[in-house]
């Protein structure tokens, strides 16, 4: 199982996203400026804007805190200017990371991203250092139970998506970055919840990690994601169900 989806399965499992409400809302009101300055603020001609909304609302986020944040990006009130960045790491074992920044302060980012990795036994990298490993891919986590496998596969094919996998709990569906908003708009008409939908960096070869090794990672990488600046983190390691079971023990 990859790296990837094995990250959003223990997230997934350890409940994270219901007891950081605050920082999701954190997170989303970035994303939702930042896709308006780049694309403007109308939602029918921005899909970037449209499915971070959608998010939003899935999250119960206050229809008065999306306005909000979207005239920020539109330069209609004033508020904090979001950039985007992308760092590189190596983690416990040599595993390769990828980290997604939104932040208003990059200094203060890369301090924050350096002093959690070398505390979790990792460090930071030159650019490119581990970037070659990963393909850019839209990426949509359905769990099982939500969908059947003919209605969303033919749904997902005919919209443009590359590939639908089963990754055991979860079917997985891969797509071009330029397809992802056509292939996610499908499974949305179907009326089915994705677990995870995202433009992702998806590591092309793994790595196994065993015992203290990969409780070090999964530490890391935990700690990586409740930073606030972090948008999305990826990384190439593999590892047992059993490293799994631990670290929620």
């Amino acid at each position: 199982m990859s790296g990837h989806s094995k990250w959003h399965s223990i997230k997934h499992k350890k409940g994270a996203a219901d007891a950081k409400r605050g920082k999701i809302f954190t997170r989303l009101i970035k994303e939702l400026t930042v896709a308006a300055r780049a694309g403007g603020g109308d939602p029918d001609m921005n899909p970037r804007l449209r499915t971070i909304i959608a998010d939003a609302k899935a999250e119960n986020m206050p229809a008065d805190n999306i306005k909000r944040a979207i005239r920020r990006g539109t330069g209609e009130e004033p508020g904090v200017s979001y950039e985007e960045a992308q760092y590189e790491a190596y983690g416990p074992g040599g595993a390769a990371v990828i980290m997604d920044v939104l932040t208003d302060n990059k200094n203060r980012t890369v301090g924050e991203l350096r002093h959690t990795l070398t505390k979790h036994g990792g460090t930071l990298a030159e650019t490119n250092a581990v970037a070659w490993m990963f393909a850019k891919r839209g990426y949509i986590v359905i769990e099982k139970s939500k969908a059947d496998e003919e209605t969303l596969m033919a749904a997902v094919l005919d919209a443009g998506a590359d590939d639908l996998r089963d990754d055991e709990d979860n079917w997985e569906v891969l797509t071009a970055p330029e397809a992802f908003q056509a292939v996610h708009d499908a499974v949305k008409k179907l009326g089915i919840e994705t677990a995870s939908a995202e433009i992702a960096m998806l590591p092309q070869n793994y790595i196994k990690l065993e015992g203290k090794t990969a409780q070090s990672m999964l530490k890391l990488m935990e700690a990586l994601d409740d930073l606030d600046d972090i948008r999305h983190v990826w990384s190439n390691f593999d590892i047992e169900e059993k490293e799994i079971e631990a670290s929620l023990a």
